[in-house]
C-alpha cells in the first residue's frame, strides 16, 4: 500500500485528486484481493499417501494435489479427455459430475464417489483416495498393494528370564541355566539353545547382569538380547526384476518400513530363462547369481532397520517368496531339470533353512521360511498372492493374475484352482524395447492420441527420456485405436507420424525437438511385435485355463491383477489392446504387490503358513507348451483388439 509522503501536498491539485483516487481504487482492489485469499478453502486429504492441504477457491483436485507435491497422471493437461486422472472421494463433497465424468464412470462408480481429479472441485472437506495406476510413479513406491491384517501367530516368541546367578555351590552352564528359567518363568520346555547363540551367551549374560530377553522358535532358543529389545521379521517378495522388503514386528504384526530395489541379477538376463542358461552353461554362475540376490536382501534389511534405528541381528525370523526360478537361485539349488520339460523344480513343499545357512543376516539362529512352490516357474510368490487376496476362497469364476516377467495366472472357482506360468518376457517393464526404460525420471508412463496429436505425461514431469512399459502398453492401443496399427499389428505408411528406416517401420512419439538429451523416442514395429508376443502369452494362459474348466471369458465373475506392472497399467489400454479380456471394468480389481502382502502374513501368522500349505497342494498346474490347443490360443491371442477366442479361432467384438 502506498503511503502519502509529506512532499505531496506541493503537488498540483488535480494530480493530487487524481492520484488519491488511485490509491482508493488500490485500496478497494487490494481489500477485495484479500477477501478472496480469506475466502473458505477446504482441506483434502490425499489417501494412501497421507497428505494433506488446503484446496484454494476455484482449485481442481488435480490442481491441488500437484500443488502439494503429489503426482496425479494427466495427459490432456487437466480437460477431461484422457481419463487418467481418476480418484474416488470417500468422504466429503465435490462438484456435480460433468460430461467428462459421466464418460468415465457408470452410474454406480459415481454414486460410489469416483471422479476424474480435473474435473472434480472440493465443496467441503474431503478424504481423497488414490488409486494405484492414477499415480505419477515416484508415489507407487509408497504404496505397499493390500493392507491386510491377521491376528498375529508369528513362530517366534520373546521371553524376558532372570537368571540366577552362578556360585560355587551351582555348577550349571549358563545354557543349561537360561532354559531352566524359561521353565521355569514361563512353563516352556525349551530343549536347545542354537550355536550361534552359545558363541555370544557366557559375555553377554554377564553384561546384562544375568537379565535377559530370550527369543525362541518351537523348543529352540534362537537369538538373546537385552531386556525391551524390538522383535524384528523380515518379509521379501524376490521378484524377477525387483525385490521388495518389509520390515516387521512381530508382537503387533505392523509393518515398520518398506523399501524396494532392483534385483541385482539382472545383470545376467533379464528374464528367468535366460539366467538358467548361464547356470546350465557355467555352473559358476550359479554362486554368483546366489550371492548377488543374498547381498541385495542383506543390503535392503540395513537400509529397513536403520529406517527405525534398529539392527539386523534384532531379526529374528525370516520369510521369502519368489518364483520356482529364483527360489532355486536363492538357494543355491541345481536348476538344470528345472529349465527342462517337464520343467521339474528340486522341492515344491515349504521351507524352514537356516538364515546363517544362506547368508543372510539375521540373529544368530533366525531361520528363514519359504513358502511352497505349485509346478513349473508357479513358485511362492503366487502362493502368497492367493493367499493376500484370499482369492483361492472363491466362489465365482475368478482369474488371478501376477504379471511381471514371468506371469502367474490362476482360475478359481468353488475351491477348484488351476494354475499356469506365461513366460511374458521384459517388454513390460521397458526391455528389449528401442526407446525403452525403467519407471524413472523422464520415462512416458501414459500416452494418449487425439486427431493425430500425441498427448503424453512423463515421470516427474520433465522432458521425456523414453518410454517404460505401461506407456508401451498405452502407445500400442492408441495407435490400434487411431488405425495407425491393423489388427495383426502391421504399421501403416501413409501416416505423417510414420516413417521407415533401415528398412523398419516406426512411428514416431517425441520429435527431436522435445526430448530432453535431444534424441527422439521412437515405437518401432520391432517393438510391437514383442509387446504382442508378450500379451499374447498372457490371454492364451487365461484362455487355456478358461478350456480346462470348459469355461468362456463372458462368464468370468472377477479379474485380480497384481505385480508391479499389473497394478499400474491402464485398464482401457489393456482391454483395447488384447491383453485383457474384454469384460465391465466393474469386475476388474488391481491390488498392488500381493506377493509382498502374502508374505508378510506368512511371517506374521503360523495359521496362514498353514493355509499356503493347503491352498498349494490343491493347485491343478497346466503346463501351457504341452496344453491341447494352445498354439491356435497363442496365435489368435496375438492380434490386437477386443475379441473372444473360440476353438482356437479370434472372434471380434464389435
Amino acid at each position: 500500500m502506498h503511503v502519502l509522503s509529506p512532499g505531496l501536498v506541493r503537488w498540483n491539485p488535480a494530480v493530487l485528486m487524481h492520484y488519491t483516487r488511485y490509491l482508493r481504487r488500490a485500496g478497494t482492489i487490494a481489500c477485495a484481493r484479500l477477501e478472496r485469499s480469506e475466502a473458505v478453502s477446504y482441506t483434502v486429504d490425499f489417501q494412501p499417501l497421507g497428505r494433506r492441504g488446503q484446496a484454494r477457491e476455484g482449485e481442481s483436485l488435480l490442481d491441488c494435489a500437484r500443488r502439494l507435491g503429489i503426482g496425479i497422471v494427466s495427459v490432456c493437461g487437466g480437460r477431461g479427455k484422457c481419463q487418467a486422472c481418476k480418484v474416488q472421494v470417500v468422504k466429503g463433497s465435490v462438484s456435480q459430475p460433468t460430461s467428462s465424468d459421466r464418460e468415465t464412470f457408470t452410474e454406480a462408480e459415481l454414486a460410489n464417489g469416483w471422479r476424474l481429479a480435473c474435473q472434480a472441485y472440493p465443496g467441503s472437506n474431503c478424504r481423497v483416495g488414490i488409486p494405484a495406476d492414477s499415480m505419477a510413479a515416484p508415489q507407487r513406491t509408497q504404496v505397499e498393494g493390500l493392507q491386510t491384517t491377521v491376528a498375529p501367530e508369528p513362530s517366534v516368541r520373546d521371553y524376558q528370564v532372570e537368571l540366577a546367578v552362578p556360585s560355587l555351590d551351582e555348577y550349571q552352564g549358563d545354557a543349561d541355566s537360561l532354559l531352566a528359567a524359561l521353565d521355569r518363568e514361563h512353563g516352556l520346555q525349551c530343549r536347545r539353545v542354537d550355536v550361534g547363540v552359545l558363541r555370544s551367551l557366557s559375555p553377554l549374560l554377564r553384561s546384562w547382569h544375568w537379565r535377559c530377553q530370550a527369543s525362541v522358535r518351537d523348543d529352540e532358543v534362537i537369538s538373546v538380547a537385552g531386556w525391551s529389545s524390538p522383535v524384528l521379521g523380515l518379509a521379501v517378495d524376490l521378484g524377477s526384476t525387483k525385490i521388495a522388503g518389509y520390515l516387521v514386528d512381530l508382537a503387533s504384526g505392523r509393518t515398520l518400513s518398506a523399501r524396494g530395489i532392483m534385483n541385482p541379477q539382472i545383470s545376467y538376463g533379464e528374464d528367468i530363462v535366460s539366467r538358467l542358461t548361464r547356470v546350465m552353461e557355467n555352473p559358476e554362475e550359479a554362486v554368483q547369481l546366489k550371492e548377488a540376490v543374498v547381498g541385495a536382501i542383506n543390503d535392503l534389511a540395513a537400509d529397513l532397520c536403520h529406517d527405525i534405528g534398529g539392527e539386523t541381528d534384532r531379526i529374528v525370523d525370516a520369510v521369502i517368496v519368489g518364483n520356482t526360478a529364483m527360489h532355486h537361485l536363492f538357494l543355491g539349488l541345481p536348476v538344470r531339470q528345472l529349465a527342462l520339460s517337464p520343467f521339474v523344480p528340486t522341492v515344491s513343499q515349504s521351507l524352514d533353512v537356516k538364515a546363517r545357512d544362506i547368508g543372510l543376516r539375521a540373529a544368530p539362529g533366525a531361520y528363514i521360511h519359504l513358502l511352497p512352490n505349485i509346478a513349473g516357474y508357479v513358485g511362492g510368490d503366487h502362493v502368497a498372492m492367493l493367499l493376500a487376496t484370499e482369492a483361492f476362497e472363491a466362489e465365482d469364476l475368478t482369474v488371478a493374475l501376477d504379471i511381471g516377467t514371468n506371469t502367474e495366472v490362476s482360475v478359481i472357482e468353488h475351491g477348484y484352482i488351476s494354475s499356469v506360468s506365461c513366460p511374458s518376457g521384459p517388454a513390460f517393464e521397458g526391455g528389449q524395447i528401442r526407446d525403452g526404460m525403467r519407471a524413472a525420471s523422464g520415462a512416458i508412463e501414459r500416452l494418449r492420441i487425439e486427431n493425430d496429436m500425441v498427448q503424453y505425461h512423463t515421470i516427474d514431469d520433465v522432458p521425456p527420456v523414453g518410454i517404460c512399459g505401461s506407456g508401451v502398453l498405452d502407445a500400442v492401443a492408441q495407435l490400434y485405436l487411431a488405425g495407425i496399427l491393423n489388427e495383426r499389428g502391421r504399421m501403416r505408411d501413409d501416416h505423417p507420424r510414420v516413417r521407415t528406416r533401415q528398412g523398419l517401420r516406426e512411428f514416431v512419439i517425441v520429435p527431436d525437438s522435445q526430448r530432453a538429451n535431444g534424441a527422439e523416442v521412437v515405437l518401432t514395429q520391432a517393438d510391437v511385435r514383442q509387446l504382442q508376443l508378450a500379451k499374447a502369452a498372457i490371454r492364451s494362459g487365461i484362455q487355456i485355463l478358461l478350456d480346462v474348466r470348459d469355461r468362456r471369458e463372458e462368464e468370468i465373475r472377477n479379474v485380480i491383477i497384481a505385480g508391479a506392472f499389473g497394478t499400474y497399467i491402464d485398464l482401457h489400454s489393456a482391454i483395447a489392446m488384447g491383453l485383457l479380456p474384454s469384460l465391465p471394468h466393474d469386475r476388474f480389481k488391481q491390488v498392488g504387490n500381493a506377493a509382498g502382502a502374502g508374505s508378510r502374513l506368512a511371517l506374521v501368522s503360523l495359521h496362514k503358513r498353514a493355509q499356503a500349505r493347503d491352498l498349494a497342494s490343491r493347485v491343478n498346474y497346466v503346463e501351457l507348451g504341452s496344453a491341447p490347443g494352445f498354439t491356435e490360443a497363442f496365435v489368435a491371442a496375438g492380434y490386437l483388439g477386443r475379441f473372444r477366442i473360440r476353438d482356437g479361432k479370434r472372434q471380434p467384438i464389435e
